[in-house]
């Protein structure tokens, strides 16, 4: 099993990555790999003697696939794109490695891609120009006309084939086409997934498509389904390929089927039609007669068993949040596992579900010299008298006798959870051990709790999440242990929206923090993407603009009272930094308490280390502040 270890040094502001094996049977990790920078996507080569990794090294402008020996030696470099590699994925003749890299339109080659960058650069004219809807994506612009390509590189030439020459379809723009494209078990194909629509891309959708490794026709092979289709596999036997399928487009929140296609019938089968959960990260058993899927239910991420022949999904592992599963040939399945108090670990279950081991212990010594309060998994009556699940995580040495200062963490969305997952962002031991008791609500909205769930909040976004969060205060006050003059509410994104609603409508907490939260929900047409907007504010400013209104916070300013934390990312697209701004110079025109924390460097979260460790400072210091 190969795996990347990240590290970071907040001091210096490093992120370093670098490649480990450990044995499927159990054992020593071994470290492979000791560059200080980025090592990772570790893939062994067919015959188990070589790893093909992802690093920047010295000479190196981009990130190149490097290929480093077993039994000893340096990494070899066998590419040399001009913007960069992801996602390398070995073909079966050992001979030849598969990856995704830009290239700009009308740019084909490598070489004239090159040549097209440093013109960019040399140029002092750095306007962007569009005409599409989808200009910019997290914390860039799409602008400059460069689209991922497959390529294949075969290792002994360093011949490089692109295998989708002329395409202009976007990948899945996070992941840069990672699990969006497979091999074929005989090396004579790729499946992949991509956008199908066209420019000025008035709305998205995703297709599966099939080409052949040594170049040829592309195929789109679901075009019939008007809705998403993605992250394709293919089966042991190379004749069907399993897919996610959604039913509604134009960014309605659906859930995810599995889906079989059948390549020589072009029969599809979908088998979780009556599941009411979103699978993901499938892979074939070595047999070909069921899926391993992980799949998010009631705020964790299990692992499944899916006959491919039809039938319920069988449990596999319960609890924490599994991700990232990969199966062996004798049957067992490898992944990686965390809990809210335990970072992420790999481990490995039999495909019968039983034997379930850990195979590294990367943490445990850093944890262990930490005191961690207990977790608790609750129930309580929310808006409508729903059940609505929470996580509360109390402070280490928790006496609930006596009375602490009560935090909510709302998380974003609002299609998410609060899962039993470790964080680095927004840890919820991290908040609660200064004393303080942490409530993590999973909303009406959120997800994991089935489709009806999520739509319950279309037309009428923080309505019922609001409803929620005070009805899960006064549950916890009346355990006994919450202290009423001392509570405080913090979110960001969605989290950051809610957060600035409860600012214009209750006065109940002592101090809030908002971070990348919305302000202005008809500023949010400033996003880098507003599709299926109209879906969650009730309509375009064209078509309702008083449910738009309706439910922006800007719009009960009247009611702000409370001192507020606001903390955003210049290079923020998702949430313009505007958002903060506008938010920040509202409440200080009304002589409320409210500190302004800007990031320039930071997008929608805070990524880097010195960064993070100032995050916390500047939260968990305005938190102390207030809670005196």
């Amino acid at each position: 099993m190969a795996y990347a270890v990240w590290t970071y040094d907040p001091d210096e502001n490093q992120l370093d990555a670098n490649v480990w094996t450990v044995p499927a049977v159990g054992g020593t990790p071994r470290r492979l790999t000791t560059y200080r920078g980025l090592d990772r996507s570790p893939t062994f080569s067919p015959d188990g003697k070589r790893i093909a990794f992802v690093s920047k090294r010295e000479g190196d402008k981009q990130n190149q696939i490097y290929i480093l020996p077993l039994d000893g030696g340096e990494a070899d470099r066998v590419t040399e794109m001009p913007l960069g590699v992801s996602s390398p994925k070995w073909l079966p003749d050992g001979k030849r490695i598969a990856f995704v890299s830009p290239v700009i339109a009308g740019a084909e080659t490598p070489e004239a891609t090159k040549k097209k960058v440093e013109e960019r650069e040399k140029s002092k004219v750095k306007a962007r120009v569009t005409e599409n809807r989808l200009y910019r994506f997290w914390d860039r612009w799409l602008t400059d006309d460069e689209f991922p390509h497959i390529f294949v590189v075969d290792v002994a030439t360093r011949k490089v084939t692109d295998l989708l020459p002329g395409s202009k379809r976007l990948f899945d723009l996070q992941e840069a086409g990672g699990r969006s494209f497979d091999i074929s078990p005989d090396g004579s194909a790729v499946v992949f997934s991509a956008n199908s629509s066209p420019e000025p891309y008035a709305f998205l959708n995703e297709d599966v498509f099939l080409v052949p490794t040594s170049g040829g026709e592309v195929r789109n092979i679901t075009a019939t389904n008007g809705a998403a289709d993605t992250d394709p596999v293919f089966s042991p036997d190379g004749k069907r390929i399993a897919y996610g399928l959604q039913r509604r487009p134009d960014g309605w929140p659906d859930r995810t089927r599995l889906a079989i296609l059948d390549l020589a019938t072009g029969k599809k089968t979908v088998l979780t039609e009556d599941w009411d959960v979103s699978p993901s990260s499938w892979v074939f058993s070595p047999d070909g007669q069921s899926l391993v899927v992980t799949a998010e239910v009631r705020a964790r991420t299990n692992l499944y068993a899916i006959p491919v022949a039809g039938g319920v999904p069988r449990e596999l592992h319960r609890g924490g949040t599994v991700t990232g599963p990969q199966i062996t040939p004798s049957g067992e399945i490898f992944f990686s596992i965390s809990s809210i108090s335990k970072p992420p670990e790999i481990a490995a279950v039999k495909v019968d579900g039983t034997g379930f081991r850990w195979l590294t212990h990367t943490n445990d010594e850093r944890m262990a010299g930490l005191a961690l309060g207990k977790v608790r998994d609750m129930t309580f009556e929310g808006a409508g008298g729903d059940p609505v699940q929470m996580f509360v995580v109390e402070p280490p040495g928790f006496d609930p006798k006596k009375k602490v200062p009560l935090v909510h963490l709302v998380h974003g969305g609002p299609v998410g959870t609060f899962g039993d997952a470790f964080s680095f962002r927004w840890n919820a031991h991290a908040f609660a051990a200064p004393g303080y008791l942490v409530a993590m609500v999973n909303f009406h909205g959120s997800s994991s709790f089935g489709q009806k769930w999520v739509e319950s909040i279309l037309g009428a976004h923080p309505d019922k999440p609001f409803t929620d969060v005070i009805k899960a205060t006064d549950f916890l006050i009346a355990e006994g242990s919450v202290d009423e003059g001392r509570m405080a509410a913090a979110g960001g994104s969605y989290g950051g929206f809610l957060v600035n609603w409860i600012a214009g409508h209750t006065a109940r907490f002592t101090t809030l923090v908002s971070h990348a939260g919305v302000y202005d929900l008809l500023g949010q047409f400033a996003s880098d993407v507003s599709f299926g907007r109209q879906h969650s504010y009730g309509g375009y400013p064209f078509t309702n603009l008083g449910s738009i209104e309706r439910w922006s916070p800007n719009r009960y300013a009247k009611g702000f009272s409370t001192p507020m934390l606001i903390l955003h990312g210049e290079r923020d697209f998702r949430v313009p930094v505007t958002q903060g701004l506008e938010l920040y110079g509202v409440l200080q025109a009304k002589g409320i308490p409210t500190r302004l924390v800007v990031y320039p460097d930071e997008n929608h979260w805070v990524l880097k280390g010195s960064n993070s460790k100032h995050w916390y400072g500047e939260v968990l210091g305005w938190l102390a502040r207030w809670f005196k």
